[in-house]
């Protein structure tokens, strides 16, 4: 009887250590496509991508709720996901996966608008987007 009991509560604690010891769920994607070839605002794009994302999360990109993913549309192994985000060259996406269901946010518009030209309008309206979706 004591065994069982024993072998109850291992088992019990190693399921709740589990339980509380994941590592949050992805909640955001931040997704920046381009080709091979880049022009001085592609590489903006990204640039200030990855300043905004470091200066204001750079704590949830360590724990994960947020994840950037750069890819190359001119890449064989990146067919699948150009095609289902349809972009053929420099994109900018802000994905949240809420219980399985996609929210797509198409910020390619605004990041050539913005990225080269006006850096600190660019970085600040994507902080702000980023934690509107946060919530």
């Amino acid at each position: 009887m004591k065994t069982k009991v024993l072998k109850l509560m291992i088992v019990s604690l190693i399921f709740v250590s589990t339980l509380f010891g994941q590592t949050p769920t992805k909640k955001l994607d931040v997704i920046y496509f381009h080709a091979t070839r880049r022009c001085p605002t592609c590489l903006a794009i990204e640039e200030n991508t990855r300043k905004t994302l470091d200066t204001y999360f750079s704590d949830q990109l360590k724990n994960g709720t947020i994840k950037l993913t750069v890819i190359n549309v001119d890449e064989d192994k990146n067919k699948a996901i150009t095609e289902k985000y349809e972009a053929t060259g420099s994109a900018l996406f802000l994905t949240r996966n809420n219980n399985g269901k996609e929210n797509k946010n198409d910020l390619t518009d605004f990041a050539f608008s913005y990225a080269r030209n006006n850096p600190d309008k660019f970085m600040a309206d994507l902080k702000d987007k980023i934690n509107e979706l946060l919530k």
